[in-house]
């Protein structure tokens, strides 16, 4: 009795965030081990954004969100390259079956970081230093990259502390030790303070998250609303947030942004397969079926528009989809040019039925057998292994963007 109570005294409640390292980066070099050591960062279009920056690259001051031309101008010898979402969803997807290996309770809080409860888990993998460790020599040896953890009593305090030794590093801070790191932590640091309220902190004289302690959450709230009420909390260390266990996405979409305006039929028709490929490929490793297809459109003049055609059967196959989408497309008949196209298909339910050894095997059609076939090549091989005739001679001459 007295050897179980003391064992639920020490089971302090453990909170993990993982973070995969410079992720959209890392995997293109993962992919072309020739640009390993060299500056890179993702996004090559004269109007497209930084989406991510390896840590050779950010010597030079180039940032994710910063503008390519100016990123370009920092680091004339960098690497850009264009973004490539499917691969990085798909390397995501083997992580988080990595994570699910040490915890039922994994919650996805993006394509490259999870939240994990790891409360009561000692017994399997040790103290939090040694399961960290654990988690980080498991996703390097299934995927080849690494990733940052920190672990914590509460969930902002794992995402902070995973932050703090990256890359490849581990932060553990137990509940005794929350106190001191709170009373130095910049304020900044404390999620939801941005540049307006960081501004008014300041001018109260608060640098770190223990200087709110000085006022009450009274004083909080009549100059900060129900955000002071919440920043007051995070300052003593108190965030109730429990860990979500995955749910489905809703929707599966690609888009790409040009770098020139067009409205030329033949490349639109082009982008809409292509991008009906990465959708249906989606779906189909997800296993699921959509009913509505969505055709997203800009015009030159930012003017944003969308079309949607809810079907009778939910579909996951590349034709189906990019059918549709035309068709859709044929509607819109837009009379100025486009600066962005991108599919999406969503209202998920129906998943392929699975049919019993009685039944025997349903005889499959045309246009499923080529996409099983197209997905299991590049599942072996890489997406670009094998490409569809009407894609072959396709250059992308208008620039890819992110999708």
């Amino acid at each position: 009795m007295a050897r179980d109570l003391a064992y639920h005294t020490r089971m302090d409640r453990f909170i993990a965030h993982i973070d995969m390292d410079a992720f959209f980066a890392s995997v293109e070099q993962l992919d072309h081990p020739e640009w390993r050591g060299r500056p890179l960062a993702v996004g090559d279009g004269p109007r497209s954004v930084i989406s991510a920056a390896n840590y050779a690259i950010r010597k030079f001051g180039v940032r994710s969100a910063m503008p390519v031309s100016q990123a370009r101008k920092l680091c004339p010898q960098g690497l850009f390259v264009p973004v490539r979402m499917w691969r990085y969803k798909e390397i995501s997807r083997r992580v988080m079956a990595v994570l699910q290996r040490f915890s039922p309770l994994v919650e996805q809080a993006s394509v490259d970081e999870a939240y994990l409860d790891v409360t009561g888990l000692e017994r399997l993998f040790g103290p939090p230093e040694e399961l960290a460790q654990a988690i980080r020599a498991e996703v390097r040896r299934e995927t080849g990259l690494t990733c940052s953890v920190g672990i914590a009593p509460v969930r902002f305090l794992a995402k902070i502390a995973s932050d703090y030794h990256k890359p490849d590093g581990q932060t553990i801070l137990r509940q005794h030790e929350v106190r001191a790191f709170l009373d130095q932590l910049p304020v900044q640091k404390v999620p939801g303070v941005g540049g307006r309220t960081l501004e008014i902190l300041s001018g109260l004289g608060v640098r770190t998250a223990g200087d709110v302690l000085r006022h009450p959450a009274e004083f909080w709230r009549v100059r900060l609303g129900e955000r002071g009420l919440w920043l007051h909390a995070l300052a003593q260390g108190k965030d109730d947030r429990p860990v979500t266990p995955f749910t489905p996405p809703k929707s599966s979409s690609a888009e790409n942004t040009f770098t020139r305006d067009t409205r030329d039929p033949a490349v639109l028709r082009r982008w809409l397969l292509l991008q009906s490929e990465r959708v249906g490929a989606d779906l189909r490793a997800q296993g699921v079926r959509g009913r509505t297809v969505t055709l997203k459109a800009t015009f030159a003049d930012f003017r944003k528009v969308t079309r949607s055609r809810t079907l009778d059967t939910p579909i996951q196959d590349t034709q189906g989809i990019f059918e549709t989408a035309l068709a859709l497309l044929l509607e819109l008949n837009p009379r100025q040019d486009l600066r962005l196209i991108g599919v999406g298909v969503s209202q998920f339910g129906e998943r392929p039925r699975q049919h019993s050894l009685l039944e025997g095997a349903a005889p499959e059609r045309p246009k499923a057998a080529l996409d099983k076939a197209l997905d299991a090549v590049r599942g072996r091989f890489g997406k670009g292994a094998i490409v569809r005739g009407d894609l072959l001679d396709f250059d992308k001459e208008t620039g890819e963007g992110g999708g």
